[in-house]
């Protein structure tokens, strides 16, 4: 189980930082994250709001309990980053800037599984059944 725990803290942690690196900026409304968004033809009004949404999601992955908060918080993160992907390749941006996306699908998938194997051990060492783990 140690191993699981580091294996998961290692990668949540870095999936963290590389999500936060990326909504301060949008949060911000820096100029660079303005221009990216009128490059993709987005309304400049979203980009605080999904500055905000990626940060308290990190924050729900981040901190202990809520497990239906965190499920809804993991597919938010991928929803955002299959939109970013998409968004860079519909608008005709070259995959060497829209493909390192792919970096974070990888290390979501590796915190959501590592996530599941933990509460999978830790119900089975407290005996009890938890809706977080059931599928």
């Amino acid at each position: 189980m140690k191993k699981t725990k580091i294996i998961y803290w290692t990668v949540t942690g870095i999936l963290s930082a590389l999500i936060l690196l990326g909504a301060i900026p949008d949060l911000l409304s820096v100029p660079e994250a303005q221009t990216m968004f009128k490059h993709l033809g987005y309304p400049m009004y979203l980009l605080p709001f999904l500055g905000l949404a990626k940060i308290l999601g990190i924050i729900a992955i981040l901190v202990p309990r809520f497990p239906r908060l965190k499920e809804w918080a993991y597919a938010g993160l991928f929803f955002d980053l299959a939109g970013a992907m998409y968004s860079g390749y519909a608008a005709g941006d070259p995959a060497s800037q829209w493909a390192p996306i792919l970096v974070g699908f990888v290390l979501i998938f590796i915190s959501y599984s590592y996530y599941h194997k933990l509460a999978a051990a830790k119900e089975k060492s407290n005996g009890q059944f938890s809706t977080a783990v059931s599928r």
